[in-house]
């Protein structure tokens, strides 16, 4: 995403309040994000979180170097993952989808309450970093949504699938997992119907007239 504004040809100050929206939206948008997985495991009943210092709302401990740097340049990426053991879970399964979409719930929930000022046309001087909050969380929420490991959608998947399947879904994710997703980011196709088209219409559909996207 800065790369395109890096190519625009504006000027530092022209960019300075884009840029400023942007890294307030990562960290708020990781930070959220992460948490939100650790706070559902931990209420599911595994310590790991926890103990790793996870259940935690101090961006510090959810940056991901390669992660954050995609979403900075590109607009996608991912925060450091969280480590869970299922075998902790009261319900395995069940709760393994809840951690799994907890953090997609939340970056969603965090894009709803920043898109009411733009809604309801009292956004003002906030339009542009209320704007970007809103795009960067869909974004977050829609990129992670994928089913492709290590995002939250392959956990998803893996929970809802019969055992033996979710098991060679697992391993097959693990293996080429990070390969099939970096061909994704790299396949503008892919990511523009995946992820870009279902961030515009409900951008839209929170955000109303406003949105810019």
């Amino acid at each position: 995403m800065l790369l395109s504004v890096l190519k625009s040809g504006q000027s530092l100050q022209e960019m300075l309040p884009f840029v400023l929206s942007w890294l307030v939206a990562i960290i708020v948008g990781l930070t959220v994000h992460e948490f939100a997985h650790a706070y559902a495991a931990d209420r599911a009943g595994d310590p790991t979180p926890r103990a790793m210092g996870r259940v935690s709302i101090n961006p510090l401990d959810h940056y991901d170097l390669i992660g954050t740097t995609m979403i900075l340049l590109f607009g996608m990426g991912w925060g450091k993952p969280v480590p869970v053991n299922p075998y902790n879970f009261r319900h395995p399964r069940r709760d393994a989808i809840v951690v799994a979409a907890a953090g997609i719930g939340t970056n969603i929930l965090v894009a709803a309450i920043a898109a009411m000022p733009l809604r309801f046309g009292f956004a003002g001087a906030y339009t542009l970093p209320l704007t970007i909050m809103v795009l960067l969380n869909l974004l977050l929420a829609f990129f992670n949504l994928m089913p492709v490991g290590p995002l939250d959608g392959a956990g998803i998947v893996e929970g809802l699938l019969p055992v033996r399947a979710a098991r060679k879904f697992a391993d097959f994710s693990r293996r080429y997992g990070m390969v099939l997703l970096l061909i994704v980011i790299i396949v503008n196709p892919v990511t523009d119907i995946l992820v870009w088209t279902p961030v515009s219409l409900l951008g839209r559909l929170l955000a109303g007239p406003a949105w810019l996207f």
